[in-house]
Order: C-alpha cells, then sequence, then structure tokens
C-alpha cells in the first residue's frame, strides 16, 4: 500500500494546494477555473431540502450541493462501542428527465478528506452531471467525518516510529476501526439509505485501494469502475515495494530518451546521476538551499536525501525535467540546481496542518492496519523490532538490489512517509476480533464489471506494473497507459485532457473506446544543461533580421531558460512568491484563465538578471506569452517578447527583441 507525501502515492494531485487552500497552485493545475464544479451557482428554484431515499438532505452552505450525515457504528462488529457520524455530498442531476444513475468520487492519501478535492471531481464529471447524479463522502477519519488528531504526529516536521506508536496508544481499541474495510461499509450504508442501487465509481491513488476493498465487499452495488494511478490489495513481496525502483529508474531514463539533449549523450539517465551519489555516499556535508516557495531548507545531502527526489513524486515533473542536468552540474562542481531540488523534495514532509485538510493520524492507522508490512503486527513491538530486522538483514542477503541504484538502508533512511518500512514496526498490536492485514479475505474474488484502469507511464508511486496487477484481478479489466505522464491523469492537473475524456466515455458506454490520444502526450522537456555564466550556454539559432552577435545569442538564449526555470517552481508552490536559482524573486497572481508571474532581476546565471512578466495560460495548451529585460555583466542590456506553445512536442520558442540596439530575431527549444 502506499502512503503521505505532499503528491503521494495516494494523494492524487498536487496536494499543497489542498492542504493550503485553493491557491495559486491550484489554478495553475487546472484546465480552466471556468469548469471547477462549485463555480455552478445554485438555481433560484432549488429547494433548502431535498429527500434522498430514506435522508432529508440540507442545502450545504458553501457549496451547491446537499449535505448529509449518516451515524454509524465506529465497530460494525459491535466488540468496541462508540458511534461515528459520516459526511456526504450529493449533487442532483441538472436535467429534468429522470437520473442515468450516480457518480461516487474517492480520495486518494490515505488522510485526505475526498470533499477537499471536490472541484477537480466536479471537473472531471461536469460533461456527465446533466443526466448523473454525484455522491462524495468523507472516509471515517478525515474531514468531516470525525477527523482524528494525533496532536504531535499532525505537527511534527518529520515522522518517527515512537510519534506512531503514541498515535496508536491514544487512539486505543478505536485505531484498527479506522480500516478501509469500514470505511467501504460506510458508503455501502449511504448507498443503502439514499436508495442507491448501484453506482459507477472513480478513484484517484489511495482511492484505487478504497474502490478494491468496496468492490470485494459490495460487489452488487458497482455498475463500472475507474482506477486513476491504481495499486493492488496484495502480492507477492508487496509489503517491500519491489516495482518502485524500477520504475524510478525507468521514468529517468525514458525522459532522457525522449529528450534530445540529454539522449545525445553516453550513457543513460541513472548513469549521469550515478557520480553524484558515489559522491554523497563517500563525502555527505549538511546543505542549506530555498524550496519553490523560496524559503531556506537545511537539510543533509547524502544518499537517503537523493533518494527522496528520485523516489519521490514531489515535485515529480520538475524531478525530472531538472534532475540529470542537476547531477551532471553537481559533478562540474556547481552544487546549487541540486541542492535545490533537495530543498524542494523536503517540502513534501512538512507539518500537516490543519487536520479537517489532513488528519496524519488516519493515515497511519490505514498504513499500519490495512498495509501489508515486513514483519508480523501480530507481535508486540519489541519481538516486532527483532522481526523486522531479521526481514531486513534477509533482504539484503538475498535481494540487495531492490532499490539499485540505492543501498536499502539507503533507501530506508528516507523519511517515514516515503520508505514506510519502519513506519509501523511499533504500532500497538490490533485486537484478534481485527486483526490487521485482513482488509478483505484471502480468497476473495473481483467482481465481473467493466474496470479501466489509467496508469502514468513515467509514474514511479502506482507503477505500469501495479496497474497491470490490478487490471488482471478484474475479468474485464483494461489497462490504458498515459505516455510522459506521472501520477493521476483523469483530473485537471494531468498532462492531457485525454484522460478525462477516456474516463467520461467509459462511465457513459462501458468501453474506453480509442485511446491514442493517451500515447500521444508530449514528452518532458528537460533542461539540457545548468551553466554558471550565461555565455556558457547554447545560443539561440537566428531567424532572418536577426542582428544579435552569437555571443548575444546565448546570453538571449539563458534568458528564455531563466523564464522556464520560474514556471517549472510554479508545481510546488502554495505561497504566490519565490526566488531564482542563484538570486532575485517572483511572484505569481492568478486570472481566470491565465496566471501572470512578475520576475524581478531573477537570476538563472550568475551574471544575468532577468526581470518582466510571463503569462501562462491555465489549460494545458496555448501559448506562454513573456516580456522580458536582460541586464547582463558589463553593459549589455535587451528587451525581449518571447512564445512558446505548450501542449504539443518539439515546442520552440520565437525571440523578437533588442540587444544592447541590435535587432533580434531568433528560436530556441521551449524551456
Amino acid at each position: 500500500m502506499a502512503r503521505r507525501r505532499r503528491d503521494s502515492p495516494f494523494s492524487c494531485r498536487a496536494k499543497p494546494a489542498l492542504r493550503l487552500g485553493v491557491s495559486t497552485l491550484l489554478l495553475y493545475l487546472c484546465l480552466n477555473c471556468a469548469s471547477l464544479g462549485h463555480a455552478d451557482p445554485w438555481p433560484a428554484s432549488a429547494r433548502p431540502t431535498l429527500l434522498v431515499g430514506a435522508i432529508e438532505l440540507r442545502r450545504c452552505p458553501t457549496v451547491p450541493a446537499y449535505c448529509g450525515t449518516l451515524n454509524r457504528p465506529m465497530d460494525p462488529t459491535g466488540a468496541i462501542p462508540g458511534r461515528i457520524s459520516i459526511y456526504f455530498e450529493y449533487y442532483p442531476h441538472a436535467a429534468v428527465a429522470k437520473s442515468l444513475g450516480t457518480l461516487v468520487a474517492t480520495e486518494g492519501g490515505p488522510g485526505y478528506p475526498a470533499t477537499e478535492s471536490r472541484d477537480s471531481y466536479l471537473a472531471l464529471f461536469k460533461p456527465l452531471r446533466q443526466r448523473r447524479d454525484v455522491l462524495i463522502m468523507d472516509n471515517r477519519g478525515t474531514g468531516q467525518s470525525g477527523a482524528v488528531e494525533c496532536r504531535e504526529l499532525q505537527n511534527a516536521k518529520q515522522w518517527t516510529v515512537e510519534m506512531n506508536a503514541a498515535c496508536g496508544d491514544s487512539l486505543g481499541a478505536r485505531a484498527a476501526l479506522y480500516s478501509t474495510a469500514y470505511a467501504a461499509d460506510d458508503l455501502a450504508a449511504i448507498l443503502d439509505a439514499l436508495d442507491i442501487r448501484r453506482i459507477d465509481l472513480y478513484g484517484d491513488s489511495y482511492g484505487t485501494y478504497f474502490e478494491q476493498v468496496f468492490a470485494v465487499r459490495h460487489p452488487d452495488m458497482l455498475r463500472a469502475i475507474v482506477l486513476d494511478g491504481a495499486y493492488p490489495l496484495n502480492g507477492p513481496g508487496y509489503a517491500w515495494y519491489p516495482s518502485y525502483a524500477p520504475a524510478m529508474r525507468d521514468k529517468f531514463n525514458i525522459a532522457c530518451r525522449r529528450s534530445e539533449p540529454c539522449a545525445q549523450l553516453p550513457g543513460t539517465s541513472i548513469d549521469h546521476i550515478l557520480p553524484v551519489l558515489r559522491e554523497l555516499r563517500a563525502h555527505p556535508f549538511p546543505a542549506r538551499a530555498t524550496d519553490s516557495d523560496g524559503r531556506e531548507r537545511e537539510f543533509s545531502a547524502d544518499a537517503s536525501q537523493l533518494a527522496i527526489v528520485m523516489f519521490g513524486a514531489a515535485p515529480a515533473f520538475v524531478t525530472v525535467r531538472e534532475l540529470d542536468a542537476a547531477a551532471r552540474a553537481f559533478s562540474g562542481g556547481d552544487r546549487t540546481p541540486l541542492l535545490r531540488l533537495m530543498a524542494e523534495t523536503s517540502t513534501a514532509v512538512a507539518p500537516a496542518g490543519d487536520i479537517a485538510k489532513f488528519s496524519a493520524g488516519l493515515a497511519t492507522a490505514v498504513m499500519c492496519q490495512d498495509a501489508p508490512q515486513i514483519f508480523d503486527m501480530r507481535l508486540a513491538p519489541l519481538l516486532r523490532t527483532a522481526d523486522r530486522d531479521r526481514a531486513v538483514q534477509e533482504r539484503k542477503r538475498s535481494l540487495p538490489d531492490t532499490y539499485a541504484p540505492f543501498t536499502i538502508d539507503e533507501y530506508r533512511g528516507m523519511p517515514l512517509d516515503y520508505s514506510f518500512i519502519d513506519q509501523c514496526v511499533k504500532w500497538p498490536v490490533s485486537p484478534s476480533t481485527h486483526p490487521a492485514s485482513h482488509v478483505v479475505a484471502d480468497d476473495a474474488h473481483y467482481p465481473d464489471i467493466p474496470a479501466l484502469i489509467i496508469s502514468g507511464e513515467l509514474d514511479s508511486i502506482t507503477t505500469l506494473a501495479d496497474g497491470a496487477a490490478v487490471a488482471g484481478a478484474f475479468k474485464r479489466g483494461v489497462q490504458v497507459r498515459v505516455a510522459n505522464s506521472f501520477h493521476v491523469n483523469a483530473l485537471p492537473h494531468g498532462r492531457s485532457p485525454c484522460t478525462a475524456q477516456i474516463v467520461r466515455r467509459f462511465f457513459n458506454t462501458l468501453q474506453p473506446g480509442d485511446t491514442s490520444c493517451a500515447g500521444n502526450v508530449p514528452p518532458v522537456r528537460l533542461v539540457p544543461q545548468f551553466v554558471v555564466h550565461a555565455a556558457q550556454h547554447e545560443p539561440a539559432v537566428a531567424l532572418p533580421g536577426n542582428r544579435a552577435g552569437p555571443e548575444q545569442l546565448r546570453w538571449i538564449s539563458a534568458a528564455v531558460m531563466t523564464a522556464g526555470d520560474v514556471l517549472a517552481r510554479l508545481g510546488g508552490n502554495s505561497t504566490g512568491q519565490g526566488v531564482g536559482l542563484r538570486g532575485g524573486s517572483f511572484r505569481v497572481v492568478s486570472g481566470p484563465m491565465a496566471i501572470r508571474v512578475t520576475l524581478n532581476k531573477v537570476h538563472w546565471t550568475e551574471d544575468l538578471a532577468v526581470s518582466g512578466e510571463i503569462e501562462q495560460p491555465l489549460a494545458r495548451t496555448g501559448t506562454v506569452r513573456a516580456t522580458l529585460h536582460m541586464a547582463g555583466a558589463g553593459t549589455l542590456a535587451g528587451d525581449l517578447k518571447v512564445e512558446w506553445p505548450e501542449g504539443i512536442a518539439g515546442s520552440i520558442a520565437v525571440i523578437r527583441g533588442t540587444v544592447d540596439g541590435a535587432i533580434v530575431s531568433a528560436r530556441t527549444a521551449a524551456p
């Protein structure tokens, strides 16, 4: 099973936006803010209450839905007393005609409430909502369904096994009752109360785990199912996450092969990174760098910190875009780009904050109750620790390359919510009536329903191999591989609108139809090289009418790379401001159709300051436009207008303007 990360295997999308509210990042990730579901106003004729089945729902105060709760026993078996109120939102179909059915969306994490992601789900479902109702439920222990609070764990900069154990101790007998199995039963009970017979179920990341549990426990309630970023319930050696390292290596190697400057270098991308790994093993050092929000981070630059960059998904796009070039720069004596990536991935393990937006306690309870472990969870913690040590030593002997190029110890050196192996070693023993790792029966069968499994080609969290295993479990399972894409692809942050179109068609027809568009997502544009001085950069290519000289064209291409470097930071930015790689600052303002970034003497190289504005369309396609003023060493100065199209392979930036009075007419690869 998987874990919490800011953009985690189960987290579905760039989580900083969800944890910090509707921020610049959420707007940046959306296709078009007008498509967000909650933007649709209530019609004037909307009733204050709505009777659905046996429940009278009331209009929600802040969203155009009807809100409800269902009072449920904490323990359906009755062995442990107590009750919990499960919160849900019901969005009636818009047309007067009879509903064609109900769409249900379930969230990743574990720990994130589904209603906090309502905008993304409603955007996905919007073309279907004329004739289909939508239901979104907060799983028990999240959001408005009794969010679990373990204060020390919630506010910790980095989790420890002792904090996890203290959380479990504080929950007592209730700890085992936050299992996905009981959350799935809660949804079934709500459907019964609303008199909803069958549903179409969409889930992302950990939500795909929930979906499979629901499918096994309540098969007759499903018409069809879509699993976006899926991983199986179990499998051989699953507790070691054996598919992660191969997928991680493939992620960087594939991206390099599809980027001409990288592909022309000898060896694979992993070959380019290995010298840095060897250097960090031999000479780790204390480091300091700024993250995507411009905050300074302190950390140890070592092999485990590099593992976080390579295994992590926060930020997934920028690490693939930059790591190869950053590693080569590091080997050449320029540490700044790689240390920045390390600082940016460190942000992913920041304190969780508001339990209503993410519950660290629920995340740990689910991980320690449901997920398979490398040790026996029936053992007391002291004996379990010894069992873990035995298992680790045996793994080192039999499969030492499980996480290659990293050692098993280097992998375990990552934070607990990255590596997972040690996370539950001191968690309290579950009662025999609610044993750990028994979410479904060992001989459970998946229902014979249409199942669509979506897997990003560059997803090293819920891997292609994981998705294939899930597809194989369903008799009518079909896996769609989304080229050049990462974790979770049907929601607005995905790299192509194609995947959402496939999902909608599948829910309409129970067939994925033509999925060829999933193979046409453009490759990630990698940084060709990091340079300290602008004159070291490859020059832009002169076009007819150009009067700028070769040296000036190098400065011009470096100015374009400065703009691209700032835009790449937006995927992890949650404050609306940040700093350049080597100095300067930028600010971000979101509009209805685009975001506007203002640069103030931003330095991508040490000797070139770039100011001006960039307009980035919110859609995955469209034209990026930048007006840049560049000031270089000596008296060099220039004013440029730069444009390039997004959403296509081989995008070219066209540059017009003047440098030192000379007319500029040039092109370069889009940054």
